[in-house]
């Protein structure tokens, strides 16, 4: 073979090696891109509203709605199957109700459960307290507009949880005058000063990142003390500790 054959045998195997390493760097940056993007599965029965959520989520630059539900057996089919980041459930739905639903995926009795995030109409909250002690992480009015979905749909998926400011002390303030006869649980170990304080801005519906600045703390000190919290109380997330602080009427209604 000329020496001319061989150049032109070794550009073709750097022309080669070049493409395979743009394939595979591409490969790698659709991967990050899909890596960052927060799936979900969002059931109501109604589909018009169905769209409109899919069409909020979807322009959200890092929010996917990869599976929808017009009912409740549905939505968890899909959920078990897809496994996604986020549940975006309404209460009402045939077959079976966002409740019962969220208790499936997200209940005390699920080894590896889901986010769930409920959505509903002010003229439903007599079953949020029942989503809440079913499991779901979070809920929201369905006028909460863009924003806050995108911000409730977040915090989910990082195992945080945000309660509507706008219906945080009237839905759980209210609830805590009418839940279980028996009195609130008391905790395994008592609470510390630093900890009650940390209790009532979760209650309010602050986030991590918002206790941090509010309280002047880092923000690995804030799950710190919420993961201490949540093992005194013995519950499962951040929502079942603002139920229990309207419970013991922490916070006044």
């Amino acid at each position: 073979m000329s020496m001319r054959d061989k150049s032109i045998g070794d550009k073709s195997i750097g022309d080669n090696n070049i493409r395979d390493n743009n394939i595979r760097d591409n490969n790698i940056r659709d991967n990050n891109i899909r890596d960052k993007n927060i799936t979900v599965v969002v059931a109501d029965d109604q589909e018009i509203a169905r769209t409109g959520l899919r069409m909020i989520l979807d322009a959200q630059p890092d929010i996917e709605v990869v599976g929808e539900a017009g009912d409740g057996r549905r939505a968890v089919e899909l959920a078990r199957r897809l496994r996604p980041d986020v549940c975006l459930f309404d209460i009402r739905m045939p077959r079976l109700d966002g409740i019962e639903a969220t208790r499936l995926l997200a209940g005390p009795d699920v080894g590896d459960p889901l986010a769930v995030v409920v959505i509903t109409t002010f003229d439903l909250d007599e079953y949020v307290y029942a989503a809440l002690r079913a499991g779901a992480r979070g809920f929201l009015l369905k006028d909460a507009g863009p924003e806050l979905l995108g911000q409730a749909i977040r915090a989910a998926a990082g195992g945080d949880a945000l309660i509507a400011p706008s219906i945080t002390a009237r839905l759980l303030g209210a609830f805590a005058g009418v839940g279980p006869a028996a009195p609130p649980a008391q905790p395994i170990e008592a609470l510390t000063d630093r900890e009650e304080q940390i209790l009532l801005t979760v209650a309010r519906g602050r986030t991590n990142s918002e206790i941090a600045a509010e309280l002047h703390i880092s923000l690995s000190t804030v799950k710190s003390h919420i993961a201490s919290l949540m093992t005194k109380l013995a519950v499962r997330n951040r929502v079942e500790i603002a139920m229990w602080a309207y419970e013991t009427k922490r916070v006044k209604r």
